[in-house]
């Protein structure tokens, strides 16, 4: 009996060492804390709406149509026939052959109203089920409205990490090095991967009146400004400014209420150190624009009202030489666009030495002096707008007058181009002027056809 126990727990232990699992596995526990994707809904959606389609069809219009056809060339023959019969009925054989065919037309115009009937009662029915049908698939759609672009990027980003989790689980037996990669600047955001809105939208003081400009926030303001906001409008032929107008909060610029109002780099317009093109910033109290009438970079002093500046390389070219377009215009005096983001402010242009491609500089604030310098492939005049985000340039084109596309980035970090970003932008007016890249609430500030606009970048 003893050998027999020993036996048994032998062939147990056995069996347990086969079903261990080997120290070179690993297993990984997933949990999704999140609402998954109704795929299933979805998909019985799309089912009931290829049903509908296919319920109702041209066939059934044409079906009608041909019955009442029929009975509108039926009638006048029935009406001639009597008329016939009226006019020429001798009361004996002609008059019995008239009424047997009068009668067979009857029957045959009966039988058309009774289908016709039918066809009716049938498409009411179809009308009365198709109308229930879409309320249905409206009440389905408006429950998935929660599974957003948003919730959809956040799963993407979800799935990444668990991906890279995945990864280091298999490789925990046998740690390797991770590549050496440069690091990103200095965004703690990563890349942009959406932009959703228009979140603000007006008009301003002066509805219509300046079709070029450039609005934004500081993201280096002074103590007590942190919440104000600043304008410059092209207020001479849409090309020139020579002030930059306040307001202490958003709902003040959008009702009008400018507090401390212009703060002005000139009493006359254009003239010296005016502002010139719509391409403008503000960082750190001081604006930065193109100078009127050269090729450099102008930093206008708001509180003791004096102006700095500092030439581009060689070659840069200036006025109206090397603008922003699309094919069927082109934005005048863009041949500078300031730019600023996490890092300070940068200025996007481009030189003959680089035959026309997109050039990336980034200035000292401190002493306005050129720190660093990034050539691109990209040919500047076929882009509409630039904009800096965490190091990273970014490009827009034109798509049609309700759409714009960021379909191109260059990381100065990294010197990598791409040309496949695809971030669609909806459009208030047809052409985008300025836009302008806020790293204190990660919106975009758009400046189109005397429009201002803001929309809110979603970062990965």
């Amino acid at each position: 009996m003893n050998l027999f126990v020993i036996a048994v727990l032998l062939c147990h232990l056995i069996i347990c060492s086969q079903q261990a699992s080997p120290l070179s596995s690993c297993v990984c526990e997933l949990k999704n804390s999140q609402k998954p994707f109704p795929y299933e809904q979805l998909a019985s959606v799309n089912n009931r709406v290829s049903d509908c389609n296919n319920n109702v069809t041209p066939q059934e219009i044409q079906d009608l149509d041909t019955l009442l056809l029929g009975l509108e060339r039926r009638v006048p023959q029935l009406q001639a026939d009597l008329s016939m019969l009226e006019k020429e009925d001798d009361g004996d054989l002609y008059g019995v052959l008239s009424l047997h065919i009068i009668e067979n037309e009857l029957i045959e115009i009966n039988q058309l109203i009774n289908r016709l009937n039918s066809t009716t009662m049938r498409q009411q029915r179809l009308s009365a089920t198709t109308s229930e049908e879409l309320q249905d698939l409206k009440a389905e759609m408006e429950k998935m409205k929660i599974y957003d672009t948003l919730q959809v990027v956040k799963r993407q980003k979800e799935n990444q990490r668990l991906k890279r989790d995945l990864v280091k689980c298999k490789n925990g037996l046998h740690p390797t090095a991770p590549p050496t990669e440069p690091a990103r600047g200095v965004c703690p955001h990563g890349p942009i991967l959406n932009v959703t809105g228009p979140r603000d939208h007006t008009p301003g003081e002066y509805p219509g009146s300046y079709k070029y400009g450039a609005w934004g926030r500081d993201p280096k303001p002074e103590a007590g400004k942190e919440n104000w906001y600043w304008l410059v409008m092209l207020t001479s032929g849409n090309k020139y400014s020579n002030y930059v107008r306040l307001y202490s909060t958003l709902s003040n610029m959008i009702v009008g209420i400018s507090t401390p109002g212009n703060v002005q780099i000139h009493a006359s317009n254009p003239t010296t150190n005016t502002i010139q093109g719509p391409n403008v910033v503000l960082y750190g109290n001081h604006l930065y624009y193109n100078c009127y009438n050269e090729d450099y970079v102008c930093k206008f002093n708001l509180t003791s009202k004096t102006v700095s500046k500092v030439q581009l390389p060689k070659g840069t070219r200036y006025n109206a030489k090397a603008n922003f377009c699309h094919l069927d215009e082109c934005y005048p005096l863009t041949d500078l666009d300031l730019a600023t983001d996490e890092s300070g402010v940068w200025v996007i242009y481009t030189t003959t030495q680089d035959f026309g491609n997109l050039v990336v500089s980034r200035l000292d604030g401190e002493v306005l002096t050129i720190n660093q310098t990034w050539h691109t492939t990209l040919y500047k005049q076929a882009v509409t707008n630039t904009f800096m985000a965490c190091g990273v340039l970014y490009a827009t084109r034109y798509i049609s007058k309700d759409m714009e596309e960021i379909f191109y980035s260059f990381d100065t970090a990294t010197g990598r181009e791409r040309f496949d970003i695809g971030i669609k932008i909806r459009k208030m007016a047809a052409n985008i002027y300025s836009i302008n890249y806020s790293p204190v609430d990660q919106m975009l500030h758009v400046y189109s056809d005397s429009v201002m606009t803001s929309y809110e970048v979603i970062f990965g």
